[in-house]
């Protein structure tokens, strides 16, 4: 096989991008976002820190090992964001809605869930009014996303 073809196959296996026809999605509220996964500490800590934008139809699902009070903060972020809690059945438990970005550093406020969560959902500032979005809506995986353990 020619090498010029084999170096854009190996880049996209260690990506870690879905197989071929795969998609990471995730619904909630009707509306379907494809996202990125956050499901290790490195991750979770970095979220979408430094990030100038987030395309419209895009989030972050963040995975905790398991189900207990989360507390996000909006630490070097620089869009606002609707930060969504969702428990081990994936019902909506919180909802931060319209989170300001922070440049504060270790100043910046923290957004607890006020209940236990497994699952965090950031999306752009305003999505949750615009699906008006209650507690108990539920969130919906695509099979690329692995269980939580």
């Amino acid at each position: 096989m020619n090498a010029r073809l084999l170096i854009p196959l190996f880049v996209l296996l260690l990506s870690g991008c879905p197989a071929s026809g795969e998609s990471t999605w995730v619904e909630v509220g009707g509306q379907r976002y494809q996202v990125e996964i956050a499901d290790t500490d490195p991750e979770r800590a970095r979220g979408l820190m430094f990030r100038d934008a987030m395309d419209n139809g895009a989030g972050m699902l963040f995975i905790h090992e398991r189900e207990e009070p989360q507390a996000y903060w909006m630490k070097n972020t620089k869009i606002p964001l609707d930060i969504l809690y969702f428990d081990d059945e994936r019902k909506l438990v919180a909802q931060r809605r319209n989170t300001p970005p922070c440049s504060a550093g270790d100043a910046c406020p923290s957004y607890p869930s006020n209940a236990p969560a497994r699952y965090v959902l950031e999306l752009n500032a305003g999505e949750a009014d615009r699906l008006k979005l209650q507690d108990g809506a539920e969130l919906k995986l695509s099979e690329s996303i692995p269980a939580a353990k």
